[in-house]
């Protein structure tokens, strides 16, 4: 488990929020690296605990010692116990289930995207395949989405990509 954190003061007039608390549950440790850098260039505030697998996210989430987050990114393929398994596990626990559950794929398969969203998922995210696309879509999931889909998934919002986003999809 790594703990990274990413606060930072708002920018010039604005005002200071409170970092945003992430669990991140990603094996590969290049996507991890990926993920804080896109955060930190994104300019969100946050600090980010990263786990490898469904199992150590669990874990992580049931340790009293440990405050909730306030948002969970769960890799789909994932070692031990894999993001989905996680995910409906986090969804029918009662003390876990309002913590909003961000999927992460490199696959954009409907059937992968509706069972996400069936097992309580609040976003699908397709993981970008650059840098920039890895910034502008976290720069969608928390300064676009946040409010809007986060409190009650909408199909139509449920699904964001790189490219969806550069479609002009707002």
């Amino acid at each position: 488990m790594i703990s990274s954190d990413n606060s930072s003061t708002a920018p010039e007039g604005g005002n200071e929020k409170e970092p945003v608390k992430i669990l991140l549950a990603e094996d590969d440790t290049e996507d991890q690296e990926l993920f804080l850098d896109a955060l930190q260039e994104a300019q969100i505030s946050s600090e980010v605990t990263a786990v490898e697998n469904g199992q150590e996210l669990l874990d992580t989430l049931r340790d009293e010692s440990q405050g909730d987050p306030d948002i969970i990114f769960i890799d789909v393929n994932m070692p031990v116990k894999d993001g989905k398994q996680a995910l409906e596990e986090i969804k029918k626990d009662d003390e876990l289930r309002d913590i909003p559950a961000v999927m992460l794929s490199t696959w954009d398969h409907p059937s992968d995207i509706e069972d996400a969203f069936g097992k309580g998922a609040d976003l699908y995210v397709q993981k970008p395949s650059s840098f920039a696309g890895f910034v502008l879509v976290l720069k969608k999931v928390f300064l676009l989405h946040w409010a809007k889909a986060l409190l009650r998934p909408v199909r139509k919002l449920f699904f964001v990509s790189e490219k969806n986003i550069s479609q002009g999809d707002s």
